[in-house]
């Protein structure tokens, strides 16, 4: 596999890890690819598509481009689909195809926490990010789901998610005392938004394991709380690395189903890239 190019491209993007991660898969698998960064907004998303050759394969889209992104899909899987969102897009002979691999990035992280399976659970923040969690968690079995969020009407197209696939959700403020227990909490707010220490231990008292999206802001008010309370708290570096390990596929074979050469070892060298060992 030679001449391969690839990119991650987002705004800010000089923070990304996903290079040193794509780049250390490759060299295990022996693959003459490259992959650099480049910061790209919403305004200028189309006309640095549009000026792409035909070496680039495919590209890996972080924020704010993950709307633009499944918009200007040719074709979409299923995730994408259902979230609206595409983190990666694949060149096909018809265009491109988008592929939402944050939510198999969460599946995964989810289950390295010790959590197979989801029957009830919470999710803090009701942006972008807490679509691929739902669906996530309905991947994972999860029949109740908890929207906790600062303005509960922003989590009404989640709910809306949940009637598509068959799964309750309802939306409480997050400044009141969490009502029930959960099997795992999914934070999905930016990184360094405070959260008030009461409502915080409120939350890590009925919370489960706690899986943060955040990462390179860590520990985070929420972190700290599942701290205090002797639970279990991971950041964002294990959603980030199988979200990786899934794109590589799909730049590989264009789909995500099949796994990789030596997978387990490409997992191994990514991780520790992405910890900069």
């Amino acid at each position: 596999m030679t001449g391969v190019a690839l990119e991650v491209w987002g705004d800010p993007i000089g923070h990304s890890r996903s290079p040193a991660m794509h780049r250390a898969a490759y060299a295990l698998l022996g693959w003459d690819w490259t992959y650099g960064r480049r910061r790209v907004d919403e305004g200028s998303f189309l006309a640095e598509l549009a000026g792409l050759d035909a070496s680039h394969r495919g590209l890996s889209l972080t924020m704010p481009l993950k709307h633009a992104a499944f918009a200007v899909s040719d074709d979409r899987d299923a995730r994408a689909i259902l979230t609206g969102a595409a983190n990666t897009l694949v060149r096909t002979t018809d265009g491109w195809r988008a592929f939402n691999t944050d939510v198999g990035g969460v599946v995964a992280a989810v289950r390295e926490q010790g959590v197979p399976t989801v029957d009830r659970a919470r999710i803090v923040g009701a942006g972008a990010t807490a679509s691929a969690a739902l669906v996530a968690l309905s991947e994972l079995g999860v029949r109740d789901v908890e929207i906790s969020a600062r303005r509960p009407d922003a989590a009404a197209p989640l709910v809306g998610l949940g009637e598509r696939l068959g799964v309750a959700v309802t939306a409480v403020p997050l400044v009141e005392p969490a009502r029930r227990a959960v099997d795992v909490t999914i934070a999905t707010l930016p990184g360094g938004v405070s959260i008030d220490d009461a409502v915080a231990d409120g939350l890590a008292a009925t919370g489960g394991p706690l899986m943060d999206v955040v990462y390179g802001h860590w520990p985070t008010d929420l972190s700290r709380a599942w701290a205090r309370a002797g639970a279990s708290a991971r950041g964002g570096e294990g959603m980030l690395l199988h979200q990786a390990v899934l794109q590589i596929r799909a730049f590989a074979s264009g789909g995500v189903d099949d796994p990789l050469p030596r997978e387990a070892e490409v997992v191994s060298v990514m991780r520790r890239a992405l910890m900069g060992d």
